[in-house]
């Protein structure tokens, strides 16, 4: 089937308009508008990262009969409920984003999250506390689909890489602080409130951001495939006109115009059948990318305080402390690593962070089953290990989030975050039972399944990983309503825009 036959088996039909919207907001220099935007919508990774760690930091003050009084499994079960409430989320709210638009989406479901949160520190008992962390969850799950999207379509393509992975290791952030906030809630505060004050910290940080983002407008090129192209036009004006308060000359835009349908409702069912036919390769890229990592970080993450308590004698109480330096080296390898998915490229520093981490991984499993490690060394191993798999993991949600047309982006981020999220659900039960054999081996053949995963989608990266280091989105995926095999705007009859581009 040709391009322009798989244009028509979409239904797409309306006038055309040729565009120079993307590469407007690609030749963009890097300004204080762009700086507001990650803030405002990076937020997301660290609001999850906290809340995954404090609910596991505090789920034995919930057992206490002057707080919930749940049975350890019930408060063991929070962050399942946490989990499945993010994959409800992520593949419903991915969907709306995809046909109501980033920024109303990105502005509901951080409310989602801000009431539940709240709902979450209120809570009377154990049902009523599961269902709050089911929807709150479902907030930070649609958050995903909706934030990843608008940043990848406002960020210039040039910086994208980095910008993403930035924002993605940011999850540490909020692991850390969680980690240092539940060590002081518990150990200066009656536990009656102190569990109460950890979820008030959350809704805080969420409404803060909400003002925020008041002003980060619609993705324009969201805008402009979903007939909307002259929005979309006083939207980048709007965009230049903040950023020339730093950079008053901006560079011309190079590239071809991008010719589009005006369509105002798109036919999912098709634009499915479409990516499953047209990017199969690129499906299984992103399958085997999203999978490694959140299996080796779910087993390895969830489980480590009870390594260290049962093979080192570390005390639950100063357990959590250990997940601060961890956290550490994953902030720090997005940050400096993240410049060279951009420069060297996507293909050779995918493929070396996922085998690296493995290969470590098998290094550190040995030394760990021979007794060479002590609590304070095997944390440092694991630093070095997720310095490089922090990297890769991030890599993944900016893989999945670029390589597929922006009609289908956020849904198509939604699925392999919701495949990521299942896996997540089940590797840390695999590892509890490792553990509790108490046996160093057993253990082992957990971190040498979790490296084996790693290397397999390291090479399948090597073999399917797609150059999309400094290209347009559009270049690394035409969006559906783009019209290809066309002749000339003016033999056609479509709309001619403005010398510089609608």
């Amino acid at each position: 089937m040709s391009a322009s036959d798989a244009t028509a088996d979409l239904g797409v039909t309306g006038r055309i308009v040729e565009t120079m919207i993307p590469r407007r907001l690609d030749r963009l220099p890097w300004s204080r508008w762009h700086w507001r935007v990650v803030i405002g919508l990076g937020i997301t990774w660290i609001l999850d990262g906290f809340e995954v760690t404090l609910v596991g930091a505090l789920a034995s003050v919930l057992t206490k009969k002057d707080t919930l009084h749940l049975t350890t499994q019930q408060a063991s079960s929070a962050g399942t409920w946490y989990l499945l409430g993010a994959v409800a989320g992520a593949l419903l709210f991915g969907y709306l984003t995809d046909r109501l638009g980033r920024k109303k989406l990105f502005t509901v479901t951080l409310a989602v999250y801000l009431v539940f949160t709240v709902a979450s520190a209120l809570a009377w008992n154990f049902w009523s506390f599961a269902v709050f962390r089911i929807l709150a969850g479902s907030g930070i799950g649609g958050e995903y689909s909706a934030i990843n999207s608008a940043i990848d379509e406002l960020i210039p393509a040039r910086v994208r890489g980095r910008v993403d992975l930035a924002i993605n290791g940011s999850w540490w952030i909020g692991t850390a602080g969680a980690a240092f906030l539940s060590y002081e809630l518990l150990n200066h505060i009656r536990e009656t409130i102190s569990w109460r004050l950890g979820f008030g910290v959350g809704a805080i940080l969420a409404l803060g951001i909400l003002a925020v983002r008041k002003s980060i407008p619609e993705s324009p090129r969201w805008l402009l495939t979903h007939g909307r192209a002259a929005e979309a036009d006083r939207i980048v004006e709007q965009i230049e006109a903040e950023v020339k308060k730093q950079h008053p000359q901006l560079p011309e835009p190079e590239g071809e115009p991008l010719a589009v349908q005006q369509i105002e409702h798109l036919n999912f069912t098709k634009i499915a059948r479409y990516v499953v036919k047209n990017y199969p390769a690129r499906g299984v890229l992103g399958l085997a990318l999203m999978a490694g990592q959140a299996f080796l970080y779910n087993s390895i993450f969830f489980t480590y305080t009870l390594v260290l308590t049962q093979f080192y004698g570390i005390s639950a109480e100063r357990a959590p402390l250990f997940l601060i330096p961890f956290a550490v080296g994953n902030v720090l390898g997005p940050l400096l690593l993240g410049p060279l998915f951009d420069s060297i490229g996507r293909k050779a520093m995918i493929t070396f962070t996922y085998i690296a981490s493995g290969v470590l991984l098998i290094v550190a499993g040995e030394l760990f089953v021979h007794g060479v490690f002590t609590a304070t060394t095997m944390t440092i191993a694991w630093c070095v290990i997720f310095f490089f798999a922090s990297a890769g993991a991030s890599s993944a949600y900016l893989t999945v989030s670029e390589l597929f047309p922006l009609e289908a982006r956020a849904m198509a981020i939604a699925l392999f975050y919701a495949v990521a999220t299942g896996i997540a659900a089940l590797s840390p039960t695999l590892f509890g039972a490792l553990i509790a054999t108490k046996s160093k081996t057993n253990v082992n053949y957990g971190y040498m399944l979790g490296a084996a995963l790693m290397i397999a989608a390291g090479v399948v990266a090597y073999f399917l990983a797609v150059p999309a280091e400094r290209r347009s989105l559009e270049d690394v995926a035409k969006p559906f309503t783009a019209v290809r095999d066309r002749a000339p705007a003016t033999a056609r009859g479509a709309m001619r825009p403005r010398a510089r581009g609608v």
